[in-house]
């Protein structure tokens, strides 16, 4: 069989909440494809199929909605478990 997936992650190294970049990754067969990252703030495709669809989300409402999941998904959480660990130190 195949294995297809997408993960959504939110990295950074200070407690900054700025400093923050959020990637959303698709997989096919253990091989990334593509990418979203809030830094570059487009899709980046790493395969031809990558490729032919980071040109088709980047002029659609895909990458306009993605932009937005930085300040969701990430600066909530983050914040949270940030200021969790501060208080605590």
């Amino acid at each position: 069989g195949f294995l297809y997936y997408m993960v959504n992650s939110c990295e950074f190294n200070s407690s900054k909440l700025n400093d923050i970049e959020y990637i959303y990754s698709h997989y096919y067969n253990k091989l990334e494809y593509i990418r979203f990252s809030s830094s570059v703030g487009k899709y980046v495709g790493y395969t031809e199929v990558g490729i032919k669809n980071a040109e088709k989300w980047n002029n659609g409402q895909e990458v306009i909605s993605r932009r937005a999941e930085k300040e969701r998904y990430c600066f909530h959480n983050v914040g949270v478990d940030v200021e969790a660990a501060l208080t605590k130190s």
